[in-house]
């Protein structure tokens, strides 16, 4: 489970929580209950400019985020990695941007007095700002410069005056996506009180593309059941939305499966009372996500918004899920299963969470194999669709990232190219990938080894290589510095976005140490672009 229980200085036990990613049968119908929420209360905020001040500090002791993990036996196959490959070829024809620091740990303890890990490191690019959000904090950079404009600030300052724990809870798992279609920002992030009884998600859709403005700021309640580990996607006809539901009990975890939701985005976007529309699935579902719109040709009229999850070693999970607000029973949500080349889990679940190593005397971290990693990024190129999207798997003797574009997800979905970008001495792992305008593909991950401190890559892919290959790796951003005694965790996330004022920068966010020590992260932010791309 990846997110902050406390915003103060109480120390945090580690939980424990499991449950089982098993597959669905072929064309199986995973809505097993639709289920209608509305919005607790929603009001419009001051601008964000008026309401940052300076936090009280709270000295306290550093805390990690949890994670629900499977603890079922390891996705593992009999076969080698059949689309392993160690690319040949440089990354050529790629220009940097921008290329500059992110927010941190300290940032976390000028605010807090203590820090958190992970970082979470997430970031969107709108008409003219970067906004990163990180665990329990968010910043706001001018995306031509890099300087900051607001920030960093505390999450909850942006729901200050709103009430309830959305204001005085920082529950992290943040999200931050920008609409391009409306020009208007969504912020997120989780809210739950200290025994654990109730459970809510705060959304905040801003009313201009000035990210330090005013918002439209709602709370939904999902009663006693934590909603975990959440993700976002922007679609034409709702903001849809998973995450991972737990009973709480005792103490105790119970995995219910993945939900899925739908947000009346058309309300929210001006205000008023908003519902959602949600579909709990089966606990064989989990760590979905939604696709996300990148570009500026919408989806064929009327075009579901298309869910993704690793079902087995050899097969994702593909939904579809149409949300109808006038009448929410003519909704349906729909699967099926595609096949993809075998592969095995890196980190295991069943054995060694943590194996990614790094320099002495740096701890080993996750890789959190389990699932895969945000965004799903869809874009219509007019003669196809295509959705691409990654996860860290076990490419060899050490991490890969393999990656995936699928297309025809509307009608009949299959993997038009997939692969494993590996290197027999160096650990690839926790990527995010994009697609711009051209169709050229970029995947950020980080990397690691005995002998390299974690660093920023870059692979990509220009529409003419050759399918399943990737060039690079390309350095972001080389570390200088290791992880010590942070619970093993690194992420939980990074975030590959597209610039929509010309849809061919990329912007990546993602984490690194500048210098060894213990939750003591720094995040970098890099915008770059392929010349092929007009």
């Amino acid at each position: 489970m990846k997110r902050t229980w406390f915003s103060t200085a109480v120390p945090l036990a580690i939980c424990c929580i499991a449950f089982w990613m098993l597959s669905i049968p072929k064309e199986a119908d995973a809505a097993a209950g639709l289920s209608v929420i509305h919005d607790l209360k929603h009001d419009v905020s001051p601008t964000l400019r008026a309401m940052v001040h300076s936090a009280q500090v709270n000295p306290g002791t550093p805390q990690q985020a949890p994670l629900a993990r499977p603890t079922g036996p390891a996705l593992t196959s009999t076969q080698p990695d059949p689309v392993a490959q160690q690319p040949t070829a440089p990354l050529s024809g790629v220009a940097a941007v921008l290329n500059f620091d992110g927010q941190s740990a300290d940032d976390n303890r000028n605010l807090l007095g203590f820090a958190f890990v992970p970082p979470d490191t997430n970031g969107a690019v709108g008409a003219t700002q970067f906004v990163q959000t990180v665990n329990v904090t968010y910043a706001v950079y001018n995306k031509s410069t890099g300087a900051v404009e607001l920030g960093p600030a505390l999450m909850n300052t942006i729901w200050a005056g709103f009430g309830g724990l959305c204001e005085t809870v920082n529950g992290g798992d943040p999200v931050v996506l920008y609409d391009h279609l409306a020009g208007q920002w969504l912020i997120s992030q989780l809210a739950f009180n200290s025994s654990f009884t109730e459970f809510f998600q705060c959304i905040a859709i801003s009313t201009s593309s000035d990210a330090t403005g005013t918002y439209n700021r709602y709370v939904f309640p999902f009663g006693s059941i934590l909603n975990d580990y959440p993700k976002f996607g922007v679609w034409p006809d709702a903001y849809y939305y998973s995450a991972n539901m737990f009973a709480v009990k005792g103490g105790g975890f119970k995995f219910l499966g993945a939900r899925a939701c739908a947000f009346d985005r058309a309300a929210m976007l001006t205000g008023n009372p908003a519902s959602s529309i949600c579909f709990q699935n089966p606990p064989t579902v989990a760590s979905l996500l939604p696709s996300d719109l990148d570009g500026s040709t919408l989806p064929p009229s009327g075009q579901p918004n298309f869910f993704v999850d690793i079902a087995d070693t050899a097969h994702l999970n593909i939904f579809q899920f149409h949300a109808d607000f006038s009448n929410s029973s003519n909704s349906t949500f729909t699967g099926t299963q595609i096949p993809v080349a075998s592969f095995s889990e890196i980190c295991a679940r069943a054995t060694d969470l943590a194996c990614i190593p790094e320099p002495t005397p740096g701890e080993r971290v996750d890789g959190i194999g389990d699932r895969l990693m945000f965004r799903l990024a869809y874009r219509n190129f007019g003669d196809h669709e295509s959705l691409v999207a990654n996860h860290t798997v076990k490419g060899g003797a050490l991490a890969g990232v393999r990656w995936y574009e699928i297309r025809s997800p509307g009608s009949s979905p299959f993997v038009f190219q997939q692969g494993t970008i590996v290197d027999p001495n160096i650990n690839f792992w926790m990527g995010s990938i994009a697609m711009d305008k051209a169709g050229d593909i970029a995947l950020g991950f980080s990397a690691s080894s005995k002998g390299l401190f974690p660093s920023v890559f870059l692979a990509g892919r220009s529409p003419g290589d050759p399918l399943g290959t990737i060039d690079g790796p390309l350095v972001l951003w080389a570390g200088t510095g290791v992880q010590e005694r942070s619970f093993k965790r690194w992420g939980d996330y990074s975030s590959m976005a597209i610039d929509p004022s010309d849809d061919c920068t990329f912007w990546y966010s993602q984490e690194y140490y500048k210098t060894t020590g213990s939750f003591n992260w720094n995040t970098r932010v890099t915008s770059f672009k392929f010349a092929s791309c007009h």
